[in-house]
């Protein structure tokens, strides 16, 4: 990791159907070997479903999955005099919300249903209603860090 400069931030173009910039970085998550019509297949395949189940604008219950899934706190390993503690900190917006995006992803990899489609749908229907394995993530990252707030003075 460069001391002297930090990466530039990439500026990702808005996806094609609505034009939704978070929509492509989920894509991009998702994508594996670079097939990012696959990805896009299954992304919006599952806004379909949620479209057809929930009868809302998958959109929105795209982005109220991911807000119920952002982490507000984690906790970082800082040694101190050969321990090593684990201190709670506040989680930048970015980082946030790439943790949002991993998180639901692999919680829908992990599900039972047949088809990614089916699996993705579900999930963020899930984590829209604050149920699913990605609220559970957020919610034991959240506990970690509540009990190890004794050592929040060791923030840097």
């Amino acid at each position: 990791m460069s001391r002297r400069h930090s990466a530039e931030k990439r500026e990702v173009l808005p996806d094609a159907r609505y034009g939704d910039q978070v929509v492509t970085k989920f894509m991009n998550s998702l994508m594996f070997d670079g097939k990012k019509s696959a990805a896009e297949k299954i992304v919006y395949g599952a806004f379909g479903r949620i479209e057809g189940k929930m009868s809302q604008d998958p959109i929105k219950v795209f982005h109220d999955a991911l807000e119920n899934v952002k982490p507000a706190l984690e906790v970082r390993s800082r040694r101190v005099g050969g321990a090593t503690y684990q201190v709670p900190v506040e989680v930048r917006y970015e980082r946030a919300q790439a943790l949002a995006i991993r998180w639901l992803i692999d919680s829908s990899r992990k599900r039972s249903e047949t088809t990614m489609t089916d699996r993705l749908s579900a999930e963020l229907m899930d984590a829209a209603n604050n149920r699913g394995g990605a609220v559970k993530k957020r919610e034991d990252t959240h506990r970690m860090a509540e009990a190890n707030r004794a050592f929040s003075h060791y923030r840097w």
